[in-house]
C-alpha cells in the first residue's frame, strides 16, 4: 500500500506533492476533508512506533491551548491527532512497510525512492 496524508490548504505539503509526482498508484488523503480514523493512526503508528513521532508541535493549537507547558503522554499525543488534524506531523507517506514522517529534505528524498521503487 502506498498512502499519502496531507492537508490540502498546506504550501509545504503542495510542493512536497510536485516533488513526488508522478504519484500513480498512490492514494492520497486530504486530512482537514477526511479525517483520520483511529484504525488508520494505529497503521502508521506500527510503523512508526510512537504516537509522538507523528504528533506536530508546530501546530498553532499546540500553543494556543497551552500544550507546551505540559507533559504530554502517549495517549494525550493519539487523542490530540484525532480529535484535530493539525496536530499530524505532516506529510505522512506510507510506501509498502515504511513510513516517512515530516517535511525535512532527507525524509522528503527517502520518501520518492520508496514510492518510486
Amino acid at each position: 500500500m502506498k498512502k499519502i496524508y496531507h492537508l490540502g490548504s498546506c504550501s509545504t505539503c503542495k510542493r512536497i506533492l510536485k516533488e513526488l509526482e508522478p504519484l500513480g498508484g498512490v492514494e492520497l488523503q486530504e486530512i482537514k476533508s477526511e479525517a483520520i480514523t483511529p484504525e488508520q493512526l494505529e497503521q502508521m503508528v506500527k510503523l512508526s512506533e510512537s504516537y509522538e513521532s507523528l504528533f506536530s508541535r508546530r501546530a498553532m493549537l499546540f500553543r494556543q491551548r497551552g500544550l507546551h507547558k505540559k507533559d504530554l503522554s502517549e495517549k494525550d499525543y493519539r487523542d490530540l491527532i484525532l480529535e484535530h488534524y493539525t496536530f499530524l506531523k505532516r506529510p505522512v507517506v506510507m510506501a509498502d512497510r515504511q513510513i516517512f514522517i515530516g517535511n525535512s529534505k532527507k525524509t522528503v528524498q527517502a520518501a520518492k525512492e520508496a514510492l518510486h521503487s
